[in-house]
């Protein structure tokens, strides 16, 4: 088992490493081992290119026989753009394949293990599993039949508060803290934000510092801004890049010149479906003031909770990170903790909302 998972560990620093290039294909990583050595290794091309799988066996070459195949997620074993990495690991004669996690895609789910076993290669499944699911958390969520896993990303202070009564939010967390959310963005399909965030912000929302990655290679991602009355300006900066902004508004003109993808009013799970459905996305990051954030939570469409906890006052006056009104202490909204990190001066925490155990007696709209 040890054994099993030093190599798991370097099939995971494969997928790791193709993590922000993928989308929408799930990141995953591959190596094939053959008397104590990796004799071939592999990562999820950008889309179109070939699998894992396909390119560590090509490395492998006629070392691939008789070996054990580690990979992150289930070979497929479906016709797509590429073909089935399954049969391609019978072909190679492979003696082994350790899975760390089964895909949820109904096309898989479990038969690329199961042409597998039925070609007489042994498998054995779940070597680190959690940390393969930890890479592709939206993509199995979506493939399961659910929505979009949702991040919601919140910087504040330790009295709870996201900006000055003035809107002046520049800057509660430090450029540590800053920096770490480049990672959140990259590996999202889309960044959504409020109307109000623009408008006091001129925020972009886009990717641009990752240690270590040339940014051409990365595919970035949409910029969603929800925007009713349609007050978005054309001097925003988000359209600088209009190729990659999407707005929720009234249909304009002027928006549509610039090419900016514009989806008719809808609600928040109406709009997952939709980003689900017609874009292919299934990562999203939400970056918004209070008014999105208590949106997304009263409609209990939020998977897990970023906070950015710097270590400062605002006081009294300043603006709450959300809206939430409680009346008992029964209607709380409790959260796991998922992890904690100090990331610079600042705290950073991971937190999975307890859906099922409070109720708000007051909605904002």
């Amino acid at each position: 088992m040890i054994e099993h998972e030093q190599w798991m560990t370097f099939a995971l620093a494969q997928a790791q490493a193709a993590l922000y290039r993928t989308r929408p294909n799930p990141a995953v990583g591959c190596v094939v081992v053959k008397d104590g050595q990796i004799v071939g290794r592999g990562a999820t091309a950008p889309v179109g290119g070939s699998h894992a799988e396909v390119f560590a066996l090509q490395q492998a070459g006629e070392h691939a026989k008789g070996a054990t195949v580690y990979v992150t997620l289930e070979p497929c074993a479906h016709y797509g753009r590429t073909p089935p990495c399954a049969e391609a690991l019978v072909k190679a004669q492979v003696a082994k394949v350790v899975i760390a996690t089964l895909d949820s895609n109904p096309l898989v789910a479990g038969k690329g293990q199961q042409l597998l076993h039925d070609a007489g290669i042994a498998t054995e499944i779940g070597i680190l599993e959690q940390q393969a699911i930890e890479l592709n958390r939206g993509f199995l969520k979506v493939m399961a039949g659910g929505l979009p896993y949702v991040r919601l990303k919140i910087a504040a202070s330790l009295d709870g508060r996201t900006a000055m009564a003035s809107g002046e939010s520049k800057w509660i967390t430090g450029k540590a803290a800053r920096q770490d959310v480049q990672h959140w963005r990259a590996i999202s399909g889309v960044v959504i934000t409020g109307i109000e965030t623009i408008l006091a912000d001129d925020a972009q929302l886009n990717v641009r510092d990752l240690p270590s990655i040339d940014l051409t290679q990365i595919v970035q991602p949409y910029r969603l801004i929800l925007d009713r009355q349609g007050r978005l300006p054309l001097s925003a900066k988000v359209l600088q890049q209009p190729q990659t902004v999407m707005v929720m508004t009234p249909y304009r003109e002027d928006l549509a010149a610039l090419g900016v993808i514009q989806l008719p009013i809808q609600s928040l799970p109406d709009l997952m479906q939709t980003l689900k459905m017609q874009y292919q996305i299934y990562d999203v990051l939400v970056e918004a003031g209070a008014t999105l954030v208590t949106s997304f939570l009263q409609e209990k469409l939020v998977d897990e909770v970023i906070q950015y906890i710097a270590p400062t006052y605002l006081g009294q006056t300043a603006r709450p990170l959300n809206q939430c009104v409680f009346s008992r202490m029964q209607q709380r909204m409790r959260f796991t903790l998922l992890e904690s990190v100090q990331i610079g001066q600042d705290l950073c925490v991971r937190l999975k909302p307890e859906q099922h155990c409070c109720e708000m007696n007051e909605k904002t709209s």
